[in-house]
């Protein structure tokens, strides 16, 4: 597979927290997956879909509980060679917090902290999968987002590690613009400097979609997790709403637009045929037989009978 395959996109999303169990009861309520023990290590489990495994579920590792990490979502960026692109991300300021190192069968990542401190991974996987060109079901992660301390670097950080697209920007007034990055023409996430007030570190997160953002916010709160924004609806039509889960990690559902169905033409109504209409037919097909009839043949015919009578 070439390089640009898997160069930036979003390959896997992983859940680091304090109650597996838990989290594995909560989110298949909220978010169309099942669950699955992973064959290699029967304590990590997978997020599954009718399409195969999203991500993945795991404790909380004790170094990272030890240094006040948060239970959180870990995003995973493709990338065609961890080792190159951990240098590259070094120099541009990233502290590493995991070393580049290989799962048999899987491929090799690294786990990175970039220059504001939002964290997220680096991983080339030994196959990657069929379904990255696939528009986005149900259960997959549709949308990621970073609020940053400050969303312009942040965005030159990751164009210049992942070769990310700026696609477009939304003017959000004292907040500066949200920048909307993606990669083929296709829009995949959003970055964007965070309020000043907000006491909350640079991070991601990742958005599931759902068939709908506000059942899905209503089940959510209702299993445990607060709503810290929405549901509400966003440019374009889609609805959205921010969560935190019952373990404290934040994530978001997102439902698209819907899809406005084509107008269904309407039959042409029949003109009703009225009683003047309906008694002038038989008058007018008279009519046209007589034009038809070749000229004298009534007159000749009349003259034969005379005779036969005569006679």
């Amino acid at each position: 597979m070439a390089e640009t395959d898997v160069r930036g996109r979003f390959l896997w999303h992983e859940l680091m927290t304090t109650d597996v169990d838990q989290a594995a009861r909560f989110y298949p309520k909220v978010i169309s997956w099942k669950t699955q023990p992973w064959p290699q290590d029967k304590s990590y489990t997978m997020w599954m879909t009718d399409r195969g495994p999203v991500g993945g579920l795991m404790t909380l590792p004790g170094e990272a509980a030890a240094q006040g990490a948060p239970p959180n979502w870990l995003l995973y960026i493709g990338a065609a060679n961890v080792d190159e692109t951990v240098d590259v991300a070094r120099r541009l300021g990233a502290q590493v917090l995991r070393a580049a190192h290989d799962i048999a069968t899987v491929g090799r990542f690294a786990v990175l902290a970039d220059p504001q401190g939002a964290t997220f991974a680096v991983f080339a996987p030994s196959s990657p999968s069929t379904s990255l060109e696939a528009a986005t079901r149900n259960g997959e992660f549709s949308w990621h987002e970073l609020a940053a301390d400050d969303g312009e670097a942040a965005l030159r950080f990751y164009q210049e590690l992942f070769g990310w697209e700026l696609m477009t920007r939304m003017n959000m007034g004292p907040m500066g613009f949200y920048n909307i990055f993606g990669w083929k023409g296709v829009q995949r996430g959003g970055i964007y400097s965070k309020p000043k007030d907000r006491p909350q570190p640079s991070q991601w997160v990742c958005y599931a979609q759902v068939a709908s953002a506000d059942a899905a916010a209503a089940v959510a709160k209702s299993a445990g997790a607060k709503v810290i924004s929405g549901p509400m609806e966003v440019p374009g039509g889609s609805r959205i709403a921010m969560l935190i889960d019952p373990q404290g990690a934040a994530f978001a559902v997102h439902s698209p637009a819907a899809q406005a169905q084509p107008a269904t033409p309407k039959a042409k109504a029949k003109p009703k045929r009225t009683v003047a209409k309906r008694v002038a037919r038989p008058a007018k097909r008279a009519a046209k037989a007589a034009k038809k009839a070749p000229a004298g043949r009534a007159p000749k015919r009349k003259a034969k009978r005379s005779a036969r009578r005569k006679k």
